[in-house]
């Protein structure tokens, strides 16, 4: 378990499913309407679905007082790691909640040796995409590049295996 600022990072199990599902909607309900109906029933899973997620990769949830504030889930991709399902609720923005995150999966992905992160975003979330740029990614011409006909701007950070630190 990851401890910054009395957030905690831990792994995700079939208890928290109704949290995440709730995480996820409260925190992309701002923008449903920028979603097609298909495009944001797939952003916000429901309790079930998240259950069945946890078969293809982790998921990790943020806590705060015993509350649920984040969360991150992870599928592995041959040599690469994609990340989706990352999400803050409002009241937790602003706390390094997202970059606490990102630099989980990262610490993760380089503990498993996959040389490359990826994730797919919409091009109206310029929070998130500043977030993940300030992190390191970039966006690239892979796709997808719609969800359920919302608009999709798909980036990726490739990570170094190099052990050297430079003292």
């Amino acid at each position: 378990m990851t401890e910054q600022n009395a957030l905690q990072i831990r792994l995700a199990t079939h208890a928290d499913a109704a949290s995440i599902a709730a995480v996820l909607h409260d925190s992309f309900i701002e923008y449903e309407n920028l979603y097609t109906a298909d495009g944001f029933a797939a952003t916000t899973p429901t309790a079930e679905q998240i259950k069945s997620r946890m078969n293809e990769g982790p998921i990790w949830v943020v806590m705060s007082e015993d509350l649920v504030v984040g969360t991150v889930s992870v599928v592995p991709r041959g040599d690469s790691l994609y990340i989706r399902g990352m999400a803050v609720l409002p009241h937790a923005r602003g706390q390094n909640v997202g970059e606490s995150l990102l630099q989980h999966v990262e610490d993760f992905a380089h503990g498993q040796g996959f040389s490359r992160l990826f994730l797919s975003t919409t091009p109206f979330l310029s929070r998130a995409i500043r977030l993940y740029e300030r992190a390191g990614f970039r966006r690239n011409d892979e796709g997808p590049h719609d969800l359920f006909g919302t608009p999709l701007v798909t980036m990726e950070k490739r990570l170094t295996h190099d052990d050297t630190t430079g003292l």
